[in-house]
């Protein structure tokens, strides 16, 4: 795969140099009853999960999405949603899928993480955990009190958790780590909460930084092997933390000034990290030296809890311009603005989502609609 950031500190921008984004085709899934506020694709890109605020799940498969958009077919009506879960009593704030088992986790406004599975066991025919060679209790303490919850999705019937954590607080984001042994959560406390999926004992890291009564986390995401996590807050900072120590290795109180940090990522080969924030402004960061690298500008985001993502090659970068409605492109490399589309919801999208597998998005919206979005080839 194609890593378009090997050599960015050392380019300029070059006007006139950027990549054309491809022209994409885009189709309306499903609604929800409320506002589409969350959507997850699986590690494999073979599904996707949105969450509302009212309280549902949709699970969709992607090969019946792109069944139902094929102009000739002949099999019917195609229903791409596989599963639809109802479990939780508050609207949902995030989604994440284990990178083995067939576990859909999501994390809502009532305090909850609920585990759903959807298919097939792992290699090893069960759910395993492994620890990371440290003593938990040696680097965390424990929380007083952990509900979060998890759905098994390959169970056609199933529309409940079979496993719920109760939290402390609001779960504003939930992040599997790649090995799926644990679980983080970022709520409206300012640390995120780590829990041992194979105990569910929640954990709380001893190696803390002072942060300020609103430090409460909008998202939280591991690195591709784990060695890192990263948090983007309501205080403005995005702060970066040793995966195994929980200690906070760097912290950028600015990133977004006095604005919240909304999303926060990090490239394939952990060397970046990209953010997003209510000042309207999308940012790339060096990890190992905290530096500014690349800025995204012209595309506003003051009111919603909006997000940019890289797509699934990293040269461009997604995002949401709400006076408009519209979805816009930067190249990620100069930083040009490439594209400026209609995002076709009524009022301003609420979540952007890229496929890790494929040249597709999905958008979710006010007007409570998904919508996926795929390259014409």
């Amino acid at each position: 795969m194609m890593n378009v950031y090997c050599e960015i500190s050392a380019v300029q921008d070059t006007k006139g140099s950027s990549k054309s984004f491809p022209k994409h085709e885009t189709r309306h899934l499903s609604e929800h009853k409320n506002i589409a506020r969350c959507a997850r694709f699986s590690p494999d890109g073979k599904f996707v999960a949105t969450g509302s605020a009212d309280t549902s799940i949709k699970l969709f498969e992607i090969s019946k999405i792109k069944q139902m958009m094929l102009p000739d077919s002949k099999e019917g009506p195609v229903r791409p949603v596989i599963r639809t879960f109802y479990d939780h009593v508050q609207p949902i704030n995030d989604l994440d899928f284990h990178p083995q088992s067939t576990v859909l986790i999501s994390g809502a406004k009532d305090n909850t993480i609920k585990y759903n599975f959807y298919s097939k066991p792992n290699q090893y025919g069960e759910n395993r955990c492994f620890v990371f060679g440290v003593e938990l209790t040696d680097i965390f303490t424990l929380c007083l009190k952990c509900v979060h919850r998890f759905f098994d999705f390959s169970k056609a019937t199933a529309k409940r958790a079979f496993r719920v954590i109760q939290d402390t607080h609001n779960v504003r984001s939930v992040s599997f780590h790649p090995s799926g042994d644990f679980l983080l959560a970022g709520t409206d406390h300012p640390i995120a909460h780590l829990y041992d999926v194979n105990t569910f004992q929640c954990y709380l890291s001893a190696n803390t930084p002072e942060i300020g009564v609103n430090g409460a986390i909008n998202q939280v995401r591991y690195s591709s092997t784990g060695g890192m996590y990263v948090t983007a807050s309501k205080d403005g900072a995005i702060r970066l933390w040793d995966g195994v120590s929980a200690s906070c290795v760097r912290a950028i109180a600015d990133a977004h000034g006095t604005a919240e940090a909304t999303s926060a990522c990090f490239t394939k080969d952990q060397r970046f990290v990209l953010s997003c924030g209510k000042d309207s402004a999308v940012k790339l960061w060096e990890i190992g030296t905290g530096r500014l690298v690349k800025q995204y500008l012209g595309a506003t985001h003051t009111q919603f809890r909006c997000q940019a993502v890289l797509n699934d090659t990293e040269e461009f970068v997604l995002s949401i311009d709400e006076p408009s409605n519209e979805i816009v492109i930067w190249d990620a490399l100069t930083a040009d603005k490439v594209a400026k589309w209609p995002s076709n919801h009524i009022g301003a999208p609420r979540w952007i989502e890229h496929s890790p597998t494929e040249a597709a998005f999905i958008s979710c919206g006010t007007d409570r609609s998904v919508r996926f979005w795929k390259e014409n080839l």
